[in-house]
């Protein structure tokens, strides 16, 4: 909290921001580190374009990877699946980090059963004892279904509970789920409100960051803060920066006020790159910057300290980097604590707000850190409780703060570049951990980022459950494009699976978004020729409701596909969803009419 990082090596990041760690050669990445010129935006940019594309052609800017949805050539036959048990049963559970394993029986197999000196058992003894074995079946079968995503949806309701056996307890899910906010309305079918074109840059620009309230859906844009009407679409205020927004928080102030970083002057030739210094509080419902400030120590000395994410936990701003961590009071931006030099070569490299603020803090040796989970006072910075990672985890990112769940590639294991090879969970208040839970990278669809702290997606926290979805797998039908997958749980005491999952259903993918209440909130990206949705899913029950369908029509269908998975963010609030960029690029210079339009926002809602 009070002490910075070691001098990182002056080499840029990976300019694709994309998930897992980097090489060892490279430091940390964060926003504000040397990429190509952006360019001034166009005069039009900011303004809601009213007709979506007609002519679906090859988009740019992810290249050699379609849109979502869209059918793929048919490919050489493989070898059956690994993950989830698809071909063959789930390997077995392993037991949390620390604690020792037990040999098992594997069920199914059973040995003869004699009664003492060889004789034979009475047919009454024989039966109960075949009723005994019955029962085991059945609780193994219920184990490999929970691991294998095998059955049909009758299973999806069978047992289940957080403080039970090895399956997570046999309860169905009783007390667990529900209590969300979000309702279906009486016709679930939505239409597109409205749509905002990317604005041009010379080069990839970050414009990570997104927000509702109840009349403005918030965007960074170049070198501003634009917040459009949530149900027309119109620009309601512009707030312009000296440079551009390079870190967002993703939680707000109950009155609508959002934790930014922005870089001091705007980015001119040749390096097109700004040092992202700046820390602010923006209004969203009134497009104003309350408060903006920086900070110098840690290792940038007498220079503005670098920062690479932001976040809040209550009345305390958070931001972190490779030159160290600080905090300011919400109400007025004073520094509550500033990066510190320090014999160790600590630093906190980022934070995770929200209930909690937690810290991940580097100390020694590039090559060979030592990695802490500290749970911090937010207003004094001072530790509450501390874990260490085990060793080759080089970073950590949190995706809960309470109850505190962390994810870390430890020794670069994960091999999928998504930042996971294992989940913690970590009991906050004394630092103890309280189950380890390997994801199978074949498996398991969840990503972070892992050089930065708050920035998972696809992994949500509730009910005393850790929620990650599948990776996809063919479906039922067998047939071409027909691929989907499921949600499945992790008791966070266990680290075991419990017995519920929810099935995407043939064609469709789930993709959870946030926790409401109880329950799970989720887009299921559609095939080619249907229309995404998003449900809410019981976190006990695992069943789902339809809240919002969006159209079949192809050129609105052409519009919602147009957004890579891996590389925009989803929100939905009271009927309304978006879906907006997190990264752009600098058109292509043969571009053809035909080319799919690529969009910074798009927007759907129903009953308004």
């Amino acid at each position: 909290m009070t002490q910075p990082p070691p001098p990182p090596p002056n080499q840029p990041p990976d300019p694709q921001g994309g998930f897992g760690a980097p090489t060892p050669q490279q430091p940390d990445p964060g926003y504000g580190y040397p990429q190509q010129p952006p360019a001034q935006p166009d005069p039009g940019y900011g303004y809601p374009q009213q007709q979506p594309p007609t002519q679906p052609d090859q988009g740019y800017g992810y290249p050699q990877q379609p849109p979502y949805g869209y059918p793929t050539a048919p490919q050489q036959p493989q070898q059956p699946p690994q993950y989830g048990g698809y071909q063959q049963p789930h390997q077995p559970v392993q037991p949390p980090y620390g604690y020792p394993t037990q040999p098992q029986q594997a069920y199914g197999h059973q040995q003869p059963v004699a009664a003492p000196g060889g004789k034979k058992l009475s047919a009454q003894l024989q039966i109960v004892i075949a009723a005994v074995v019955a029962v085991v079946l059945i609780v193994g079968v219920g184990i490999w279904y929970a691991n294998s995503g095998g059955g049909d949806d009758e299973a999806k309701g069978s047992g289940g509970t957080s403080q039970g056996s090895a399956t997570g307890g046999d309860t169905g899910g009783k007390g667990l789920g529900g209590g969300g906010k979000e309702k279906p309305s009486a016709d679930t079918k939505a239409k597109m409100v409205f749509q905002v074109g990317q604005p041009k840059v010379s080069d990839v620009t970050d414009v990570s960051g997104s927000w509702i309230t109840d009349k403005a859906f918030v965007k960074p844009g170049v070198n501003s803060v634009v917040g459009y009407d949530v149900d027309k679409g119109g620009v309601l205020w512009t707030l312009p920066l000296t440079g551009q927004v390079c870190g967002a928080s993703r939680h707000i102030t109950k009155d609508n006020k959002a934790p930014i970083l922005f870089e001091a002057t705007k980015r001119v030739a040749p390096r097109y790159y700004q040092p992202c210094t700046e820390v602010g509080l923006v209004d969203l419902n009134t497009g104003k910057l309350l408060w903006s400030t920086s900070v110098t120590g840690g290792t940038a000395g007498d220079q503005k300290a670098r920062f690479s994410e932001v976040t809040l936990s209550g009345t305390t701003v958070a931001a972190g980097g490779t030159d160290g961590g600080a905090a300011f009071d919400l109400a007025n931006g004073n520094p509550r604590w500033k990066p510190q030099a320090n014999d160790q070569n600590c630093y906190d490299m980022g934070y995770g707000g929200g209930e909690g603020l937690v810290a991940v803090r580097k100390c020694g040796a590039y090559d060979s850190p030592k990695v802490l989970i500290q749970n911090l006072n937010p207003t004094t910075g001072a530790p509450l409780s501390q874990f260490q990672m085990p060793a080759g985890a080089k970073y950590a990112s949190v995706i809960s703060t309470k109850p505190l769940v962390v994810a870390a590639d430890v020794g670069e294991t994960a091999g999928d570049g998504s930042g996971i090879s294992d989940f913690f969970s970590i009991d906050e208040k004394t630092g103890k951990l309280k189950a380890k839970i390997t994801a199978d990278a074949d498996q398991y669809a969840a990503r972070c980022r892992a050089t930065e702290v708050e920035s998972c997606s696809q992994a949500l926290v509730g009910n005393g459950r850790l929620y990650v979805p599948t990776e996809e797998h063919e479906g039922s039908t067998g047939e071409y494009g027909d691929e989907t997958n499921e949600i499945i749980a992790f008791d966070l005491t266990t680290g075991r699976t419990v017995p519920e999952k929810a099935d995407a259903g043939d064609k469709y993918t789930y993709v959870p978004l946030r926790m409401d209440g109880g329950n799970l909130i989720a887009y299921k990206a559609p095939p080619y020729d249907q229309g995404g949705r998003i449900v809410s899913v019981d976190g006990g029950t695992m069943k789902e409701t339809l809240l919002l369908e969006n159209p079949v029509d192809k050129t609105v269908h052409n519009a919602e596909s147009s957004f890579s998975l891996n590389g925009a963010e989803l929100l939905y609030q009271d009927g309304r969803f978006f879906i907006s960029e997190t990264l752009i690029s600098k058109p292509r210079e043969n571009a053809s009419p035909n080319d799919i339009k690529e969009y910074l926002i798009v927007s759907f809602s129903v009953g308004h």
